[in-house]
């Protein structure tokens, strides 16, 4: 049966997978200058007779394929790129990159899918259709990874019918997944004001374009893009969260400039909210004498899983891991770039967890202690291999 040679071969092939993630994550890169990650990647696909090509720079496209190949065509992402993090984990496969460190886990997600292509390779004979395996770089910053592999044709030739993404969770117990249909994580964009006016002393603020005190008003004001005009039952953020202007007691500056990061989870509020957030800071200026230029850079869009591809993974991974190990993920404000993909086909982006307690593996991503428990690995391999060997599209 093919279920169980699949949870074989995970078992089997888990230690050496672990030591592929303890090598990725001893050698991480940034965005788009994954080289090195991505010739090891390169060297592990020829080894298992995989054929790839090279997309975006440092991205990595393989094929596996099964018997009738062109009957089903489903692709498995993973990403590959690190943060600016300085490790502070005790551990034997510690970052060697100082300042550079794999705090969101995806050392976890690309020895996940070397591990499910190196089980799909092997039993290709036993299931049908292509299975499409994207390593992908440039998750962690814009314009994204995902959104150069897109422009570069990664959803043609062949055209999957859906798409698959795992992440770690540092806050669900080892070994078991969370699933979610429609959006489930948010869109993410920067936002960047620059306030301009007269400066002068600081006891004749007549004489002046009082640049904190209007960057102040801005800061209150734009609140109201939320709590005035969103439906409550839309989930948004508009957090401020950079404040830069002054440098002594007595000096009423020439400038301030404030950054901050809008979120939200429906893809029409989101354009209506930047349109708010300019038309909010130019009244405020043009009431105050000041100059103003604001940018938003837009981001990832809302990662949206499709509605129909959500039960049948649910009951799949069900069926390959028992319903009790099957959760139901949180909405999260937390951005990411495989929204790009869902934007272009079915897709479905799932967590597995890799907390565990006892080891005092608890730490939350993008924080210098984090790590993952990885016996997560075998069940993360295997249910990806899974996936891409099963899941049938109407």
């Amino acid at each position: 049966m093919l279920k169980e040679k699949i949870r074989q071969l995970a078992r089997q092939y888990a230690p050496e997978t672990i030591d592929i993630r303890r090598h990725i994550h001893a050698h991480p890169e940034l965005s788009y200058k994954e080289f090195q990650t991505s010739a090891f990647i390169q060297e592990k696909l020829k080894a298992l007779g995989i054929p790839f090509e090279i997309k975006a720079t440092t991205g990595v496209v393989g094929i596996v394929k099964g018997r009738n190949p062109d009957s089903r065509i489903i692709a498995l992402r993973a990403d590959m790129d690190a943060l600016p993090i300085k490790e502070e984990n005790d551990v034997s496969y510690k970052s060697q990159n100082e300042g550079i460190m794999h705090a969101c886990g995806h050392d976890a997600h690309t020895s996940i899918l070397l591990g499910a292509s190196k089980i799909l390779q092997e039993l290709k004979s036993e299931w049908e259709g292509t299975v499409k395996l994207i390593f992908q770089p440039g998750e962690e910053k814009n314009p994204g990874g995902a959104s150069l592999l897109i422009k570069e044709g990664v959803l043609h030739n062949p055209q999957p019918q859906a798409i698959f993404g795992l992440h770690v969770h540092p806050g669900l117990e080892t070994g078991k997944f969370s699933f979610r249909a429609g959006p489930s994580m948010a869109s993410a964009d920067e936002i960047y004001i620059t306030v301009k006016g007269k400066g002068g002393h600081a006891s004749t603020p007549q004489l002046t374009v009082d640049t904190i005190l209007v960057a102040s008003q801005i800061v209150i004001a734009l609140q109201q893009v939320i709590s005035r005009n969103k439906s409550p039952f839309t989930p948004s953020v508009l957090t401020i969260s950079s404040f830069q202007g002054g440098y002594t007691t007595n000096v009423i500056p020439s400038e301030v400039k404030l950054m901050g990061t809008f979120r939200a989870m429906d893809e029409s509020w989101r354009f209506q909210a930047h349109k708010l957030i300019h038309r909010i800071c130019k009244g405020i200026a043009q009431s105050t004498d000041a100059e103003i230029n604001v940018l938003i850079d837009v981001g990832y869009p809302v990662v949206n899983n499709d509605e129909k591809l959500y039960p049948i993974a649910r009951n799949k991974a069900e069926e390959f891991i028992g319903k009790e190990n099957v959760q139901e993920t949180e909405l999260r404000m937390g951005a990411e770039d495989f929204g790009y993909y869902t934007q272009e086909i079915s897709g479905c982006f799932y967590r597995l967890g890799v907390m565990n307690v006892a080891k005092g593996i608890t730490s939350g991503v993008h924080t210098p202690t984090f790590n993952i428990d990885e016996s997560a690995i075998e069940k993360g391999m295997g249910m990806m291999a899974w996936l891409g060997a099963s899941i049938i599209i109407s």
